[in-house]
């Protein structure tokens, strides 16, 4: 594939989702509805490591294409994985392309949050007053983070999580879908540890330790078989 394909003109930015899986296709469309009628000219592609059929209509680059290209560029990470979205964020930040918010019309940012670049807030999603959220949160669709919460980089909120407040939440931690996480105190808040995973509906009433997996009501460290 070659930066003159595609749908969208080539005057404009080019506008990369890495990862065109089932995420990114849904992540496409938030994107699209915020910045096309900005930017006509820009260009939508999806990602990939290399060149592939489009996807939804929409092309998919090579990644090294994507990074080489000396056009004004800019970017999301609809990847899961949070080890490989720092890797790609620095990639793309050394190739002189700038993160984007995705944030469905639908999504609410309360008083006093803060979000650092690159979140994808989906819809009917909630970021509640007092927050602060590092790099390129994932926040997935009815999820909500409870006030006075600090979370930190490429953190990932599955589908129907639910964050009560005073909670912190280390980098690249996973929060897997319908997990619900008890609220901490101001003094003593709950701390979920950097990379630790939460299973599918796991109720976490206790600190997470770091890299460990949770799962199950309540929330107990996955037995190794």
């Amino acid at each position: 594939m070659t930066e003159a394909s595609g749908a969208q003109g080539s005057d404009g930015r080019l506008i990369g989702v890495f990862g065109a899986a089932g995420f990114g296709r849904e992540v496409m469309p938030l994107l699209r509805k915020q910045y096309a009628a900005a930017e006509p000219q820009a260009q939508f592609v999806f990602v990939e490591r290399s060149a592939a059929p489009d996807q939804n209509g929409v092309p998919v680059m090579a990644e090294t294409e994507f990074l080489a290209s000396p056009r004004a560029k800019a970017f999301v990470l609809a990847i899961a994985d949070g080890e490989i979205r720092a890797r790609l964020h620095d990639m793309a930040l050394r190739s002189g392309a700038v993160p984007l918010e995705a944030r469905a019309a639908s999504a609410e940012v309360f008083d006093r949050a803060t979000l650092r670049a690159g979140a994808i807030l989906c819809a009917q999603s909630i970021v509640s007053s007092d927050v602060q959220v590092g790099l390129c949160f994932h926040l997935n669709v009815f999820s909500y983070l409870a006030h006075d919460c600090r979370v930190g980089d490429f953190v990932t909120f599955g589908p129907h999580v639910t964050c009560a407040g005073n909670v912190i939440i280390e980098d690249r931690a996973y929060i897997g879908a319908g997990a619900l996480i008890r609220q901490g105190t101001p003094d003593k808040p709950l701390v979920i540890g950097a990379g630790a995973v939460i299973g599918m509906g796991a109720v976490v009433t206790k600190d997470v330790p770091p890299g460990v997996t949770v799962v199950g009501n309540p929330a107990r460290p996955l037995e190794q078989r």
